[in-house]
């Protein structure tokens, strides 16, 4: 089950946080049901909670469980956080909240568990004039853990989410209990790789006429795939919506550029010292972090830790799910015993 919470952020931008409830009776490291929680049309979904304005509705998505105008869904007051735990979950560029529905579901378990569609992604509002800096990304983060009450929570981010998230944690130690970095990089990336990203773009042969034509693109066809990956291809296929023309990103390209030139131009190693919490840094073995960047990263942390998932690239918690629960499972363990 997940409910959305509507949280407000940086300049008054309407976010959609979701909350997971109990996990489904299915095995949640089944692929089938791994992030897609609309391909089984039992699972339930609860009303939507509002801590400001309400969203507005967006077209359906694929495969993404995440309820829209269409469903019914009310606004409701927030209701006030429960004594348990929070762990708060924030994806990578392009990503959606439901990207760690698999996650999520066995953290809710024994946690509080909300993750957060991050201002031009999902279903959290888009406005072509909104900032998308490094300092919006990061109070949006910050606004939506003291409005939903879940600090000081244990911060988990992937690719640009966990930027989002040392750089929060280093802001506001009183917010952060506890942080895992899932394969992102303290080095400057620089123009060149800016340039790649929006040729790849371009690239993109949308509209896609299917969702199978999707999986196929990202998983098999696209470029920058060195062997078929079925992982990759559902994952893309969870940020795709229907249009009058096929399927197409539920995000503008063009924004997604302007987050991300606000970090590859710049190293972020200072930021990462002045994080005081524990904090795991996991790298897929054959993802985008490197061994040694890694290990630089875990020196350099003033509690840091490493850990690695055999079998995986940069999208370790979709390649490989048990992996990636065995590999931070102990460290959120250890965290939350303190």
């Amino acid at each position: 089950m997940a409910r959305r919470i509507d949280v407000i952020g940086a300049g008054g931008v309407s976010l959609a946080a979701w909350e997971f409830g109990d996990p489904p009776k299915k095995d949640p490291t089944d692929r089938k049901d791994a992030g897609h929680p609309t391909d089984n049309r039992s699972e339930a979904l609860l009303p939507v909670q509002s801590t400001g304005r309400r969203s507005t509705g967006e077209p359906t998505s694929g495969s993404t469980g995440e309820p829209s105008a269409e469903d019914g869904v009310r606004s409701e007051p927030a209701a006030s956080a429960e004594p348990t735990t929070g762990v708060f979950l924030l994806h990578g560029l392009m990503g959606r909240a439901s990207h760690w529905a698999s996650t999520a579901r066995w953290l809710s378990e024994r946690h509080r568990a909300v993750a957060l569609d991050q201002r031009g992604h999902g279903r959290s509002e888009k406005p072509p004039k909104a900032a998308f800096t490094r300092e919006a990304y990061v109070e949006d983060a910050e606004a939506a853990l003291e409005q939903l009450g879940l600090g000081p929570a244990v911060l988990i981010g992937h690719a640009m989410g966990a930027l989002t998230a040392w750089q929060l944690a280093a802001k506001r130690p009183d917010l952060v209990s506890g942080l895992i970095i899932c394969d992102m990089r303290a080095s400057a990336l620089g123009a060149a790789s800016q340039r790649e990203w929006a040729d790849w773009f371009e690239s993109w042969p949308v509209p896609f006429a299917t969702l199978a034509d999707v999986r196929k693109w990202f998983g098999e066809d696209d470029p920058w795939v060195e062997r078929p990956n079925p992982a990759r291809g559902e994952f893309y296929a969870e940020v795709m919506q229907e249009s009058p023309d096929g399927w197409r990103p539920v995000f503008e390209p063009e924004q997604m550029l302007k987050s991300r030139e606000t970090w590859v131009y710049d190293a972020h190693w200072e930021e990462l010292t002045q994080v005081r919490c524990p904090t795991l840094v996991v790298r897929g073995l054959d993802g985008e972090l490197g061994r040694a960047e890694a290990q630089e990263m875990v020196r350099v942390l003033p509690l840091g830790e490493y850990a690695e998932v055999t079998d995986a690239g940069h999208l370790v918690h979709y390649d490989q799910p048990e992996g990636w629960r065995a590999a931070i499972e102990p460290f959120l363990d250890g965290v939350l015993a303190r």
